[in-house]
């Protein structure tokens, strides 16, 4: 039997009960519209929070103090600046940021982060100027209230004007808005990345949070090849400079390396990924115990047909390929469908999420599902093959 003979029998069969056909493709094609989704909203997921991550610079390491941070004083700043000490550093911003409420022409807007730190802080923080320029390193020596703003600042309290030279008051203190910071993407579950404002360190200090020690210091390393070099300098100066208790444990600050930390996002999102592509295969199983059931049914319909064709001098290898056929082209078909329903599905939010659809989940769950249909399908087609015609032409 050619194989146009096959797939013409198979198409037959298939036809032959649309309801029942189309339930089994149904299970197929929800089992492979599953996994391509939730496959594509774990990349999205890894995808939205690597996009956060590398938007705080990969050269860069972040020194936080333990319990307020009140060890982080000026003094270390200069030490962690010094090209002898760490002369893989290039710049240090030190930070000291609060809450704080904005307010133009009697709109207020409130900001989780009122920066205040150094030039050097919108390149160390990957916090590009847009609109307008940055403050200066005279306007940081003069302690001039100039301020630039995030994209949701601007979007709230200029809705429709340039923010640009406009005069803002926050927390009672009067600041000049000189730019506007590039729109900056924000993963699910973070606080939104562009509802800041930075500001010369000198002015915050003096207008909001007084001189005290800093919240966190941001060291920018010469390249990403050079941050474990510069985390290693960087740890050096913090354990001369500042008193420990006794053991690592309880050092009174941590070092956050962003590329660790994009590194073991990765792993994680990886292993997150696999975990949802596992639990939506369940469903391809579900399908394909939904193929056999099917297959057995149609086989016990068909026996009289089987002993006929068998009687007639058919091989068993040919009602073999035929029943393995039908459930192959259930399985294609469906999985067919599933790729096409995923597909749209990934136009739409999941759960927060953009799903971005990887293609070689799509290869490998139609061939999965092809797969499917050959094992499941195996045990009636096997059934079917080897009915005796006798007892097959007997059959009621």
């Amino acid at each position: 039997m050619s194989v146009f003979e096959v797939l013409r029998f198979a198409v037959r069969g298939i036809s032959a009960n649309k309801l029942r056909s189309g339930l089994t493709m149904l299970g197929i094609l929800i089992g492979v519209a599953a996994v391509i989704l939730l496959v594509a909203v774990g990349n999205g997921s890894a995808q939205q929070v690597a996009e956060r991550i590398e938007a705080l610079g990969t050269k860069t390491l972040t020194v936080q103090g333990v319990g307020g941070g009140s060890v982080l004083t000026h003094e270390v700043a200069e030490a962690l600046g010094d090209p002898v000490l760490a002369p893989d550093v290039t710049s240090v911003s030190p930070v000291a940021s609060t809450q704080a409420t904005l307010t133009y022409q009697g709109t207020d807007h409130s900001v989780q982060q009122f920066v205040g730190s150094y030039p050097s802080y919108f390149g160390a923080s990957n916090s590009p100027v847009g609109t307008g320029s940055a403050f200066t390193e005279d306007d940081l020596k003069q302690g001039r209230r100039v301020v630039v703003i995030g994209q949701t600042v601007a979007e709230e309290l200029f809705p429709g004007v340039d923010p640009v030279g406009e005069e803002i008051t926050v927390s009672g203190a009067l600041f000049t808005v000189v730019g506007v910071l590039d729109e900056k993407s924000s993963a699910s579950g973070f606080l939104d990345a562009n509802d800041l404002a930075i500001a010369p360190l000198t002015a915050v200090q003096q207008a909001l949070t007084g001189y005290g020690p800093y919240n966190s210091i941001i060291v920018e390393a010469q390249s990403s090849e050079k941050v474990a070099d510069a985390q290693a300098q960087v740890s050096l100066i913090l354990s001369q400079r500042i008193e420990t208790s006794g053991s690592s444990a309880t050092q009174p600050y941590r070092i956050q390396n962003a590329s660790q930390l994009l590194e073991t996002q990765t792993e994680t999102a990886d292993t997150f990924t696999t975990l949802l592509g596992a639990v939506a295969g369940i469903s391809l199983l579900v399908g394909g115990i939904g193929i056999t059931n099917i297959m057995l049914v149609t086989v016990t319909e068909r026996t009289r047909e089987i002993g006929i064709r068998k009687a007639l001098g058919a091989p068993r290898r040919v009602i073999l390929t035929q029943f393995l056929a039908e459930a192959t082209m259930l399985s294609l078909l469906g999985g067919g469908l599933g790729v096409a329903a995923a597909l749209i599905g990934s136009n739409f939010t999941i759960v927060g999420v953009k799903p971005v659809i990887v293609p070689s989940s799509i290869a490998l769950a139609l061939c999965v599902s092809v797969a499917i249909g050959l094992f499941f399908g195996s045990v009636p087609a096997n059934r079917a093959a080897g009915l005796r015609p006798i007892d097959a032409l007997r059959y009621e």
